[in-house]
């Protein structure tokens, strides 16, 4: 008989302050099939089915050298609130459940952008792998991409 460790839940948190007001930054980052558009290490991806990216259950599909590697499926998405919120489908480490937030909120300085995942992991290797391929990877990297985009921009 096998043993498992139970899950647990975990959350993950980036955010950044950009000077811009939070429209102008949910017209850079609030469409679902334009992420490598401004995430500068992402691989390229495409939204699957010809499906409407706007639309929930949009699935984006990033390849490498041919192949699909990860696909994110849009759950909900709320352009009035400057959010959207996606699901990564079959990650390649040992987590599950995991869905991600991005959003855009009024700051004193600006925009703050909020990426924020939940998951269950079983391990602390898997918690680990998380935060280093989504929390710096993927999140950070994005993020201070978008402060430096904002930050060269004329006033």
């Amino acid at each position: 008989m096998v043993t498992r460790t139970p899950s647990t839940p975990r959350t993950l948190l980036r955010t950044v302050v950009v000077p811009a007001v939070p429209a102008e930054v949910w017209q850079v980052i609030g469409d679902f099939g334009a992420f490598p558009d401004w995430h500068p290490h992402l691989l390229p991806s495409t939204i699957e089915n010809g499906a409407d990216p706007e639309t929930p259950g949009a699935v984006r599909a990033f390849t490498y050298e041919g192949r699909v590697v990860l696909r994110e499926r849009l759950l909900a998405k709320d352009p009035a609130s400057h959010a959207y919120r996606y699901s990564v489908e079959a990650p390649s480490f040992p987590i599950t459940g995991y869905e991600a937030t991005l959003s855009v909120h009024p700051h004193e300085e600006g925009a703050e952008v909020r990426w924020q995942g939940t998951y269950e992991a079983e391990s602390p290797d898997a918690v680990a792998q998380v935060e280093q391929v989504f929390g710096d990877g993927t999140y950070a990297t994005g993020l201070a991409a978008l402060r430096e985009r904002f930050m060269r921009q004329p006033e």
